[in-house]
């Protein structure tokens, strides 16, 4: 089993072309093509969870946060950053960060905290524009089945909870072959009409280059008529933070415990109560306060999210329960998420769970 081929699943959940502009998702050390003798999943690669790989036989690390942020010109030690990675190195430790792409999915980090809550009817609170491409291609009816599945293999045609989605249309279409042409059907020098099929399909911006393989691989033409377009649809799939419901609405003081118990709180930050149910909530895990007003358009009763700064809370402006948890708290349950998946898809396969509270914040 090599790095790159748990790379590979990791990626299938959170594709890396999610992650922010500013982000450094990603191999940040190691190579793809070594053998993994085993994973540890953690939310920050630090010094001591590099040991903890070392002793526990792990040569992969997965982490929520990349232990590289922002530009190094010098590793010589003289911080964390740079100590982890001599370590890293020298220990041949792959360190692979999966970060906000990973908050970017429905699946991801928010989801897994609202499935700690018990929410249920998960929506993203805000999905991504220009996150979808439609294919249009021209095809001989008897290979459009052909051609069709080939590119929903591809990725091709998922739209929410719905697979295989396309749209044909029957029409006519007219070429003449070249001198040097080699046609699939009709003659050298005559113009041929012939029967085609329109096919339209939605694919998420990143496979383009694999749905097109896909259809060029397939098709039976020696030149294929297609055309891409980028389309400005929201994606459901793809987008920050995320909405869901209880079955049964709380009382305020009751959402707020709720909180404590299930992400094991010392403490909750949160805006003066409002006197009134809680039903629906907007989840964010980390630093989330960008996402506020969203939550507030979204109809939610409260919002949850971490690093809420003191004017920030004013934002709730007595329309939401705005509560701050903590930025490691509310992502404690990646570390699960992380691990979950990667058992799942690689049974039999050692993937650990780090012993190790990496959380720099504490209580007294």
């Amino acid at each position: 089993m090599t790095i790159g081929s748990i790379i590979k699943t990791l990626e299938a959940l959170a594709p890396p072309a999610l992650q922010e502009s500013y982000d450094n998702a990603g191999l940040l050390t190691g190579r793809p093509d070594w053998q993994c003798t085993g994973v540890l999943c953690c939310l920050d690669a630090v010094e001591a969870v590099i040991d903890e790989a070392v002793e526990k036989n792990c040569n992969l690390v997965v982490a929520h946060h990349p232990i590289v942020f922002s530009g190094i010109k010098k590793i010589n030690g003289n911080n964390y950053v740079e100590r982890t990675l001599i370590k890293a190195i020298k220990q041949d430790i792959a360190i692979y960060a999966i970060h906000t792409n990973l908050d970017n999915v429905l699946h991801g980090v928010n989801g897994m905290i609202a499935k700690k809550l018990g929410l249920t009817r998960l929506q993203l609170l805000a999905p991504k524009e220009r996150q979808l491409e439609k294919l249009y291609f021209f095809v001989p009816p008897e290979y459009a089945e052909k051609v069709r599945s080939a590119i929903f293999a591809a990725g091709g045609g998922e739209i929410g909870n719905y697979r295989e989605c396309s749209f044909s249309a029957t029409g006519k279409g007219t070429f003449l072959p070249g001198n040097n042409a080699q046609p699939f059907t009709g003659e050298i020098g005559v113009r041929h009409e012939a029967e085609e099929l329109k096919i339209e399909i939605l694919y998420p911006f990143y496979l383009k280059n694999k749905i097109l393989a896909a259809l060029k691989e397939n098709h039976p033409y020696e030149e294929v008529a297609y055309e891409t377009i980028s389309l400005n649809n929201l994606h459901q799939g793809v987008g920050a933070g995320i909405t869901g419901q209880f079955q049964e609405a709380l009382d305020e003081a009751d959402f707020l415990r709720k909180l404590k118990t299930v992400f094991n709180l010392a403490i909750v930050r949160h805006t003066a109560p409002l006197g009134k149910k809680v039903k629906k909530v907007s989840i964010c895990g980390g630093a989330g306060s960008f996402l506020t007003k969203a939550a507030i358009n979204s109809g939610s009763d409260a919002y949850v999210s971490a690093d809420i700064k003191y004017h920030e809370f004013f934002d709730a402006d007595g329309k939401i329960l705005l509560a701050d948890i903590g930025h490691y708290e509310s992502e404690q349950f990646t570390i699960d998420l992380l691990q979950h998946v990667l058992q799942e898809k690689i049974p039999n396969f050692a993937v650990l769970k780090t012993a190790i509270n990496t959380n720099p914040v504490h209580y007294l």
